[in-house]
């Protein structure tokens, strides 16, 4: 398994991996398109695909700082899923050496409560703090998340660094 960082929405896998994403999250959890291809030249954001040889798996729409990478949006091909495809894909990621961030929803229901167990599988803690994550769209307003690290909880001010670059340049762009 490897990933792919694409740059440009016309390379020939951006088209599988936004249809995939659009299936995969809530309308109001998805970036609008022309701001995911406006953001795909920016230097901490990599939209990447999860290959297994040439074969596409997956999206992988991540951040990378000084300090952690910040998933932004992660998904597998639904017939692939339960084949440890995204347990390797987060064990990729992890290997950058830096603590991973990500959000899910709050565990209320089998499929939210199955996804948290999922990531705790990979390593990942449920992290504390009241978390809202901004609208992506206008009109729109934020919504509840849970926030999850690997390989440990954050601090406080861990906290506030990654609520900080999620507003200011993740939701700036």
């Amino acid at each position: 398994m490897h990933f792919l960082r694409l740059t440009d929405s016309r390379d020939a896998y951006f088209a599988r991996a936004m249809a995939l994403y659009a299936i995969s999250f809530p309308h109001h959890e998805q970036r609008q398109d022309a701001s995911q291809c406006a953001i795909m030249h920016h230097p901490e954001y990599h939209f990447t695909v999860i290959l297994e040889g040439e074969d596409f798996v997956g999206d992988i729409l991540w951040w990378e700082t000084e300090d952690f990478c910040y998933v932004e949006h992660f998904c597998i091909l639904p017939a692939l899923r339960g084949r440890r495809y995204g347990q390797q894909a987060l064990e990729l990621l992890a290997q950058r050496g830096k603590t991973v961030i990500l959000e899910i929803d709050p565990p209320v229901d089998k499929v939210s409560i199955r996804r948290r167990s999922f990531y705790q599988r990979c390593g990942f803690v449920e992290n504390p703090f009241p978390h809202i994550h901004p609208p992506y769209h206008e009109g729109n307003h934020g919504h509840d998340l849970v926030v999850m690290s690997a390989p440990r909880a954050l601090t406080n001010g861990e906290y506030g660094a990654f609520k900080a670059y999620l507003d200011d340049v993740v939701m700036g762009q």
